[in-house]
């Protein structure tokens, strides 16, 4: 049984930071792409940006230069540190991990229970 669980997130004030973390535990063999992505109220899901198992990134247009991914593969981790953040970043964040849990068994896409992020004054 694989387990993300995220952690980080609250209320902030715009032009503050937070940093976002996520473990994934239980039946691991390999894990390949581990992202974050959020859903504000009445939006559809988006994806903020992921990163390889070799560390190569992707961001969203809208989180460039003010968001920063990266992860721990000895801790199966994966972080999101969030600075400059402004009341349009207000949502449930979400990772997702692409994770092979037995040699026999194939990946598969792997959710966490999601995370709120509030940015108000």
């Amino acid at each position: 049984q694989v387990q993300l669980v995220e952690s980080g997130g609250g209320l902030v004030q715009p032009g503050g930071s937070l940093r976002l973390s996520c473990a994934a535990s239980g039946s691991i063999f390999s894990i390949n792409t581990m992202g974050w992505y959020r859903q504000a109220p009445g939006k559809q899901r988006e994806l903020v940006a992921h990163i390889t198992s070799g560390g190569n990134t992707n961001y969203a247009d809208s989180v460039k230069g003010r968001f920063t991914i990266s992860r721990d593969n000895a801790k199966n981790t994966v972080y999101l540190q969030m600075n400059s953040l402004k009341p349009e970043d207000t949502a449930v964040y979400y990772c997702k991990a692409d994770i092979r849990p037995t040699l026999w068994q194939r990946a598969d896409d792997y959710w966490g229970q999601g995370t709120q992020v509030t940015v108000s004054s």
